[in-house]
């Protein structure tokens, strides 16, 4: 198993945990604490045992967003003017990572424990799932430094909430508390901060018994029905149902179906 830096990572109890681990600098990132959470999701995509992933934060903010003395320089990204080239850390660190995200098999789960600011908050709303502590929060935070939503920050939010609320959370919110997170969509459950990892882990608990080969063909599908038309996403659904039929998990939901008894799933 990877020795890392600036994260924590542990596999118990068929949940994977993946823990931004930069308390002192509120989990802001870096390109190696990008590079080690990409890794983290390869590894925990390959280990037989996790079945689902949580991704949280460790002390008081899940993500304050790009850690700003990381930026010069980076990758040797930086243009004439001696500014940063943020399109080029961009395609190189950030897209990578939401497209790792996005493209892992497991269900994600966003376990927001506080803050969840610019890129932090992008990379919470491209997890599959958010809950979110009633003291946390999400800032999108771009305008107030004159940049626009980044790390698929115009991609998730507008289809989370509608495109009016995602310009005003984008433009003129300050923050959006997780009571109005939850009201407009944005998160799937709130709890008290001392509940957060009972609550996130009772959640990755049931998503782990479930078919998770069924669980990332019905993610494929429905993100690639946000792109499509009607009679796209019907074929689409047709193939994904050609392969869950497929597996050993569906036999065993009918088996056990038939013998009155509750199904055994393996992910396979």
């Amino acid at each position: 198993m990877a020795v890392y830096e600036t994260i924590l990572y542990e596999v118990s109890a068929g949940v994977a945990r993946i823990t931004m681990n930069r308390p002192d600098k509120y989990n802001a990132f870096t390109g190696k604490m990008i590079a080690e959470i990409i890794d983290a999701f390869r590894q925990a995509g390959k280990d037989a045992a996790a079945r689902c992933i949580v991704l949280t934060g460790a002390g008081k903010a899940f993500n304050a967003g790009q850690d700003l003395g990381d930026v010069p320089g980076a990758g040797g990204a930086v243009g004439q003017d001696g500014a940063a080239n943020h399109g080029d850390m961009l395609r190189s660190r950030y897209n990578p990572l939401i497209m790792q995200i996005r493209n892992t098999e497991l269900p994600v789960i966003a376990a927001v424990n506080g803050v969840a600011a610019g890129a932090g908050m992008s990379l919470a709303l491209a997890c599959d799932m958010r809950v979110m502590s009633e003291r946390a929060y999400f800032v999108s935070a771009f305008i107030n430094i004159g940049l626009v939503p980044d790390s698929g920050g115009c991609y998730f939010l507008p289809r989370l909430v509608g495109l009016a609320k995602a310009i005003e959370i984008a433009t003129i919110r300050d923050r959006v508390t997780a009571k109005e997170a939850h009201r407009i969509g944005l998160v799937n459950r709130v709890c008290s901060a001392e509940r957060l990892d009972e609550e996130a882990d009772e959640l990755a608990a049931k998503l782990a018994q479930l078919p998770t080969r069924a669980i990332w063909l019905m993610k494929q599908t429905m993100n690639r029905g946000l792109e499509k038309g009607l009679a796209e996403t019907l074929e689409q659904e047709a193939y994904a149902q050609e392969i869950a039929g497929r597996t050993q998990d569906h036999r065993e939901g009918m088996q056990a179906f038939l013998e009155k008894r509750p199904p055994m799933f393996k992910g396979v």
